[in-house]
């Protein structure tokens, strides 16, 4: 009886590892790193999301370490380089892509402050601190959200402006010193929504607190001749 090529040739050890490649478990940290690397995408233009990317990196550098390591009982590893390749891509074009925002943002004119500045200081007893105080009648770029204590969704010309997304989504009474009252210059109109907005205009600041419908009040005013 003739013997059949499987009984005369033993298994090339090619078929060996195929056989055994099989049995290797998945690295579920290559995986993650590329499921990070797609919803990533969006970073390139929001800088908030940049985060992502960055935690993409770092799992990704852990994967292919423990790949290399567990190589006899996981698999993976070109998943874990495109999720890395990704990642990376992302988290250099969106850091560059938002430093070129934040360099060309403040229209010509104006100089940037940020709500910070706006804080009162611990243990004074003035409500508003002096660096705000001496912001009055400056040409002053800001940016916020629309907080929802608005009259209309559309077409606002009159609003208030808050630093995060907190107050703005939920509403509620924010601090004062957290809020600007926001007139924007004809035609000059936004939308509410939970982006944020870009405004330039003049600003004021009065010892006194100005009433706000809906809202206790606001020592800052904001007549805006820009808005995006």
């Amino acid at each position: 009886m003739t013997a059949s090529p499987s009984e005369t040739f033993p298994p090339s050890k090619s078929a060996h590892a195929s056989e055994y490649a099989r049995y290797r478990a998945i690295s579920m940290s290559a995986v993650t790193t590329a499921i990070i690397g797609i919803i990533s995408i969006p970073a390139i233009l929001f800088s908030k999301l940049l985060f992502l990317p960055f935690m993409g990196l770092i799992i990704g550098t852990y994967s292919m370490l423990q790949l290399k390591r567990r190589s006899d009982e996981l698999k993976g590893i070109h998943t874990a380089k495109i999720g890395l390749l990704m990642c990376t891509s992302i988290l250099i074009t969106g850091t560059v892509y938002s430093s070129y925002v934040y360099a060309t943002e403040v229209p010509e004119g104006f100089f940037r402050i940020s709500f910070t500045e706006l804080q009162p200081n611990e243990g004074s007893p003035l409500p508003i601190p002096e660096s705000a105080l001496s912001l009055d009648g400056e040409r002053i770029f800001v940016k916020g959200y629309v907080h929802p204590a608005v009259t209309r969704r559309k077409g606002i010309k009159q609003f208030v402006l808050v630093p995060d997304m907190g107050t703005c989504c939920f509403g509620g009474q924010p601090k004062l010193t957290d809020m600007i009252e926001v007139t924007l210059k004809d035609p000059l109109r936004v939308n509410y929504s939970l982006s944020q907005v870009k405004l330039a205009g003049t600003f004021k600041v009065s010892p006194i607190k100005k009433n706000v419908s809906g809202l206790d009040g606001v020592y800052y005013q904001l007549d805006a001749e820009y808005a995006r």
